[in-house]
């Protein structure tokens, strides 16, 4: 066994390169630390290899075959042709090669000692690569998550979960998506729109079940719309495939048919196997548990991203690198509140929120808590646009605003002034003073809280 130097021991050893652990190695490196990052993969993890950069690729072509087929309804006579897989990828591969190339700059720029291999926690100060031992005054686990299954549902063949749905060479006839969350509904997004027809099945009883309920109301009649099938409050019970498809079993009974199924129930912590718990590591059902700083039971060791529990979230994950990173430099940094990062889900129409839903402000406010929903029928970009949704406030009555969810298109692009709004406790009196620009989408949430201040304008009280 070898060491970095002879007896050499770094400030900071980061084991996996994902959204969590290049973030706190470049900010660890900006301070000034000395810091050794280990990824067996690629730079980047799943966000940039298999998850939100290629997903949203697909959704975007997607968008742009919507375009293309209902251009007449803009008057602009155009024809829709086909989809080319093949071009789809060399198109979604061109930005995540782009984006790759540019990360790899920043960390070699950032004086970052990269080392690619397979890492495991020896010791509580200690990563082993190869037969080569980093040790760290600190150490910080990000080793990610991997996309879920069910016992007894194989991945295989025709039967896949979001690594192989990203690289199809082909848009199937027809899929079976075996979950409503997040995942579940861009993906069914995306193959209804390359023309596929699509069946939901979600056990819990609604499409995108950790949003407020309006949203998953709305989302679901804008599915209906778009002819995306679903089969909420119903559990999956089996599935068998042969070489013309896939049979999935429904607990109620009922049988469904399609070309593919796509397990798309989540993503599970990747703790297992690193030595976690043999370091005295506590884990939780795979997890691992950390403190507000991040802090693990042991001394010294830290985690970050999708293997804490809470929000899988790259910006999250992105987020905690950053606050370990200062927490090591002794900067002091303020925790991260769970409920004022944002989230948004890039289906047609996208959903975003931030900050409590109105179930949950009842919860701790009971009865003072005020809500009110401004339609995008009043407002001219989403006219312009086509698209129909709302922006929902939820508020403590004479407080702060506590909450803000949105569906429609492009919706997503709102969520950075309403995560302000939410994590600097506005008042919607003083939302309701600024003056939104004419005419964008950004003129809806201004409009909402004109409304929940007393003021409602292009609105009825």
């Amino acid at each position: 066994m070898s060491e970095t130097g002879p007896g050499q021991t770094h400030d900071v050893v980061i084991l996996g390169g994902g959204s969590g652990g290049y973030a706190a190695a470049l900010r660890a490196s900006q301070l000034g630390l000395d810091v050794v990052l280990i990824e067996k993969d690629k730079v980047g993890g799943t966000c940039l290899h298999r998850g939100c950069i290629p997903t949203k690729a697909l959704l975007h072509a997607a968008e742009v075959a919507d375009s293309a087929r209902e251009s007449e309804r803009f008057g602009v006579k155009a024809s829709f042709e086909s989809i080319d897989m093949p071009g789809v990828n060399k198109y979604k591969d061109g930005v995540i090669g782009r984006l790759y190339k540019g990360l790899q700059g920043l960390i070699s720029a950032a004086r970052v000692t990269y080392v690619e291999g397979e890492g495991r926690l020896v010791a509580p100060d200690t990563v082993e690569v190869g037969g080569t031992r980093y040790r760290g005054r600190n150490v910080v686990l990000a080793t990610g998550s991997y996309a879920r299954t069910l016992p007894g549902l194989e991945i295989g063949g025709r039967i896949i979960t979001s690594d192989q749905a990203l690289n199809l060479d082909g848009v199937p006839k027809s899929v079976i998506v075996l979950g409503g969350g997040v995942i579940g509904v861009e993906f069914a997004s995306v193959w209804r729109s390359f023309g596929a027809e699509v069946t939901i099945v979600e056990a819990l009883p609604r499409l995108v079940p950790a949003e407020d309920a309006a949203a998953s109301k709305a989302l679901e009649r804008a599915f209906r719309k778009r002819g995306i099938a679903f089969r909420t409050g119903i559990r999956f019970a089996g599935a068998q495939q042969d070489d013309e498809g896939v049979t999935v079993s429904l607990e109620s009974g009922d049988t469904l048919r399609a070309d593919l199924l796509l397990v798309a129930v989540g993503r599970g912590p990747n703790a297992d196997g690193f030595g976690y718990q043999e370091a005295g590591v506590t884990m939780d059902r795979g997890f691992v548990p950390t403190d507000e700083r991040l802090r693990t039971n042991v001394p010294g060791v830290y985690a970050v991203g999708d293997i804490v529990p809470g929000l899988q979230l790259a910006h999250r994950g992105f987020a905690q690198g950053i606050l370990v990173a200062e927490e090591i430099a002794g900067l002091n940094p303020a925790p991260l509140v769970e409920s004022g990062i944002p989230r948004v889900t890039y289906c047609d129409p996208e959903v975003a929120s931030v900050g409590l839903t109105e179930a949950q402000a009842r919860e701790r406010h009971g009865d003072e808590v005020q809500t009110y929903e401004y339609n995008l029928a009043g407002n001219g970009k989403s006219q312009i646009l086509g698209t129909a949704g709302f922006v929902k406030l939820v508020r403590r009555q004479d407080g702060p605003v506590l909450g803000v969810h949105m569906v429609g298109a492009r919706v997503g692009e709102l969520i950075g002034e309403s995560q302000l709004i939410v994590n600097w406790e506005a008042f919607p009196e003083e939302v309701a003073q600024l003056v939104h620009a004419h005419p964008t989408q950004n003129e809806a949430l201004g409009e909402a809280h004109l409304a929940l201040a007393g003021k409602p304008l292009h609105a009825h009280a």
